[in-house]
Formats: C-alpha cells, sequence, structure tokens
C-alpha cells in the first residue's frame, strides 16, 4: 500500500454567514499528482488556505496530518519549515532582483549576516539546471518570459527542501508550450525526486493529462475522488466529460451553447491597423491589420500569446497601447477618431480587459460602485451620483447574470473569479456599447461559469451587439465564434469560418506567418 503524505479530515471553516469547507477529506500520497477541482467558490483555495497556514490554527475544524504528525500551523513560515509550499496564481517574484536573489529571497545563503553570492548563485544554478532553466543566475525575473517565471517560483520552492508543492491554476497565463513544460516539470519533480503536487486547475485536459487522483469539491464538500489509469499511449481513463459531472453535478453535453441569431450589417471595421512598439519605437507591434465585424456576429481572434491580439485590442480602445498609430476605425460607416478611451467609450466600444483584477476592477468597491464605474455620468446630476438608481441598476445586473452574492454591497475583491467576471461584463454593458471586445473572458474560472459567460455572450449578440472574442483556447475560439481572424507576429494571417474551422487548420495559419 503506498505511503499517505498529507491527510485533511473532517475541515471546516466558515466565515460570517458562509460555510466555505463543510467536512472536507483529502489525502495526497507520496510520489503523486494530485488535482483539486470544483466550480469557484467550491473552496479549492480556502482548502490550500487551511493546509498553508494562512488560515492558522483555531480558525477551523478538522486535522492536518502531514509527513506522520498533526500539525497546527500557526502561518507560513510554519508550513514551509515542515515541507508544504504554495505557489499562487499571481507570483510573488520581486521583478528587479535576479533569479538568484529571488530564488533565496528570505532564505538568503549567509554566514554572520554577510550574504555569500557565489554560494547564491552555485546553488541557484543547481535548481535552474533540475527545471529546465539556462538563463544567467543574475538575469532580473522581469526580462523573463511568464513560463519561466513560474519555473523560478518553482525553484524557490525547491530551495524550502518541499516535500509537496500546491499550484494554484499555475498554467492558466501560460502558452500551450509551456504549460506542458510545466506538467513535465511536476512529473520529474514525483519521479526523481519524489515530491507530490496539488494541482488546482480549471483546464481540465491538463488535469486528466498529469494527475494520479482528482478529488472534486462542490459546494464546500467533498464529492469524490477519481483515480486515474493511463493505457499504453498514456490516455487517461478518466474524460473531462467525466471530471464535469462530478463538478456541475449533471453533465454538460454541449460546453458551447448554440447561437442561431441572424448576423446583421457591418457595424465595426478597421483598416490598415499599423502601431509602434513604445518599448521600442522602430518596430511595429501591429502591422495593416484590416478585420470587420457584423451586428449579431462573434468574431474570434486567435493567436500565440505575444501575437497582438490584446495589443490591437488596447490600441483600438482609446489608444491605451502603442505609439505612431495609424489606420482607420469606422463604426456603421462613419470614421471616427477615439484617441482617449473616454471618447472610445463614447462611441460605443467597451473593452473586456484579459486582466480582470488589474484593469477590469476595483477590488475595494463594492459589485454597487463597479457596475456603475464606465459611465457614472447616466446615474449623475449636478456633480451628486442618485444612489437609489445605482442600487436598482446593481441589482437588476446581479439578477441577470446570475452573481452568487450575498449583496451588491459585497466588495468586488471577495467575489470568485466567474462572479467577478460577470461584474466586468456588466460595468460594461451599462455604458450601452455597440461593439464589444473580450479579452480571454474566461481566464481562470471553471466550467459552470463558462457555459454561463458563452450564454451572455450568445444573448449580446442575439440583441444586435458586435462582439469580438480573444482567446488562447482553440476549442473556444471555434466553438463560439461566427468568423476566425487568425493573427501572429502582429498581423492577419488566415480569415476562416467558424463552423469549419478546425485547430490543425488554425495553427497552420499561426506558423505559416
Amino acid at each position: 500500500m503506498e505511503e499517505v503524505l498529507l491527510e485533511m479530515k473532517g475541515i471546516t471553516k466558515e466565515f460570517p454567514g458562509v460555510k466555505a469547507l463543510d467536512n472536507v477529506n483529502l489525502r495526497v500520497k507520496r510520489r503523486e499528482v494530485h488535482a483539486l477541482v470544483g466550480e469557484n467558490g467550491a473552496g479549492k483555495s480556502t482548502l490550500m488556505k487551511v493546509l498553508s497556514g494562512v488560515y492558522p490554527f483555531g480558525s477551523y475544524q478538522g486535522d492536518i496530518i502531514f509527513d506522520g504528525a498533526t500539525c497546527s500551523f500557526a502561518d507560513i513560515k510554519q508550513s514551509e519549515k515542515a515541507g508544504i509550499v504554495i505557489i499562487h496564481q499571481e507570483l510573488a517574484l520581486s521583478p528587479y532582483l535576479s533569479i538568484a536573489e529571488n530564488i533565496f529571497l528570505g532564505d538568503e545563503r549567509a554566514k554572520y549576516n554577510i550574504i555569500n553570492w557565489d554560494k547564491t548563485r552555485e546553488d541557484a544554478l543547481v535548481l535552474m539546471k533540475r527545471l529546465g532553466l539556462d538563463e544567467n543566475p543574475n538575469m532580473p525575473v522581469n526580462k523573463l518570459g511568464v513560463g519561466k517565471q513560474q519555473m523560478v517560483e518553482i525553484a524557490k520552492a525547491l530551495a524550502k527542501d518541499a516535500k509537496i508543492l500546491i499550484l494554484d491554476e499555475p498554467t492558466s497565463a501560460l502558452n500551450e508550450k509551456d504549460s506542458d513544460h510545466l506538467l513535465r516539470i511536476l512529473e520529474e519533480l514525483r519521479d526523481q525526486h519524489n515530491i507530490s503536487s496539488v494541482l488546482i486547475s480549471h483546464k481540465l485536459n491538463e488535469v486528466a493529462k498529469v494527475a494520479d487522483n482528482i478529488t472534486i469539491l462542490r459546494d464546500g464538500k467533498t464529492i469524490e475522488t477519481l483515480n486515474v489509469q493511463r493505457n499504453s499511449e498514456g490516455i487517461a481513463s478518466i474524460s473531462e466529460d467525466r471530471i464535469i459531472k462530478g463538478m456541475v453535478g449533471r453533465e454538460i453535453t454541449d460546453r458551447f451553447p448554440k447561437r442561431n441569431n441572424p448576423v446583421g450589417d457591418v457595424v465595426f471595421e478597421v483598416k490598415d491597423w499599423t502601431v509602434g512598439n513604445p518599448d521600442d519605437p522602430d518596430r511595429k507591434k501591429l502591422e495593416a491589420v484590416n478585420l470587420n465585424v457584423r451586428a449579431g456576429e462573434v468574431v474570434g481572434l486567435a493567436g500565440l500569446v505575444g501575437s497582438g491580439r490584446t495589443e490591437f485590442a488596447t490600441s483600438v480602445f482609446g489608444k491605451f497601447y502603442g505609439v505612431d498609430i495609424s489606420g482607420k476605425t469606422i463604426i456603421n460607416g462613419k470614421e471616427v477618431v477615439m484617441d482617449s478611451i473616454p471618447k472610445a467609450i463614447e462611441h460605443g466600444i467597451a473593452y473586456v480587459s484579459e486582466d480582470r483584477k488589474e484593469f477590469g476592477l476595483v477590488l475595494i468597491e463594492s459589485i454597487k460602485e463597479n457596475t456603475t464605474l464606465a459611465k457614472l455620468k447616466k446615474i449623475t446630476k449636478n456633480g451628486v451620483v442618485n444612489e437609489h438608481e445605482e442600487i436598482v441598476i446593481a441589482e437588476d445586473y446581479r439578477k441577470k447574470f446570475n452573481v452568487k452574492t450575498p449583496s451588491i454591497l459585497q466588495l468586488a475583491g471577495n467575489l470568485s473569479g466567474g462572479n467577478q467576471q460577470k461584474v466586468v461584463l456588466a460595468k460594461w454593458l451599462f455604458t450601452d456599447p455597440k461593439i464589444l471586445i473580450l479579452d480571454e473572458p474566461t481566464r481562470g474560472i471553471d466550467v459552470g461559469a463558462k457555459f454561463e459567460i458563452y450564454t451572455i455572450i450568445n444573448s449580446l449578440a442575439a440583441a444586435g451587439m458586435a462582439c469580438i472574442l480573444i482567446s488562447s483556447e482553440m476549442p473556444e475560439i471555434i466553438g463560439m465564434s461566427d468568423r476566425i481572424y487568425v493573427m501572429s507576429e502582429g498581423k492577419i494571417t488566415a480569415e476562416l469560418a467558424g463552423v469549419t474551422a478546425t485547430q490543425e487548420e488554425i495553427m497552420r495559419h499561426i506558423l505559416s506567418n
């Protein structure tokens, strides 16, 4: 019988008015990758915060047994000392320090309070080699891509003699190549170094690819743990649909709801859109981009990270990004100039950014205030906000979009990812847009919340809105788009019909430039 490394028994955690965890159980063996899945708000992150000491002993009920000993962690330092290291979705790196400095930050290679820089670099190189990082250890981490920054985070964990790694959505911001590399690292740590991992992820294809066991949480309770077997070709015995059924309590037979509304005339057109790189004005970030969107149409924008999709959206939306911008933006047949975000909003463009926490919401403000923030003048008279009207509007959007919250006075930062995204959508729809640009609208949210977001997008298209959908998930682009533009290195390389497009065809055009 394989030895159990971690057992969490009967974990119950309550907040005022909410039972976040209700008698949850989790068992992780030595030498395994254990996936923890569930919808947003299911309790995954709360459970890991209990394990890592963010929620200290005494603030929850139940037992944590790690490496044969019952634990009562008072803080993160104690859990790390025991060998439990958590890597959060938002990377905790100091951007201007070197790779080596970040790896040993707080655990410096020092004697008599004097840092031994030679040993710091030597030890860093050992850890970096284990993870396939061949950069100079003196390089500042802000010069690395997100995938390699993730490797630095794992190196930090290994420097603390981790016995178990907890990774919260580690691939949410990674491209497919970097994601595959990270998953291989987890397998190598398991097989070669006896380090177990708890992987929290909404990317169920990755879960099925790498996990040995999958524990499913729903509404703060343990639903089941699935053992994953693989055949000689590495195909998992557990399908994504089987995982989804456990997560949502039902089968979702079609993850992309059908849309049959008629498509109207061209609402939005961009011609010869060229944008300079603000970090290197001699280089073009976008070059002669042409596209159009019709009323009631969802147009997908496919491409790899760095292909120019987000730069296109942010440069069109009030020239928020870029230098030396040239080209035309045409709305309903008339050329318009949008050289600021307020002008873009006035002309009927809304942009749902890929980073909802940094650009989409004011996390320390309520749902009510976030909902009306982008166009306060609609409910303002003589400089005074009509608070009663604001409450009515926010409550209406809460019901319409099924935002799961006890009150519109709840702070946006306390909502799950899926519910935060619904509030962002509400904020921009309050501006009465004609054109809606959605940049990675389902990043970091679960399959049930994704379906609700897709349904909202479809209802907006059915009402005649022109939608541009940017996504790194090809099944999402294909499943939701009427037409697809493919981008590569700042250029449009193909225009495809959504109904006949395939992942292989899209990838061929991505790599053709």
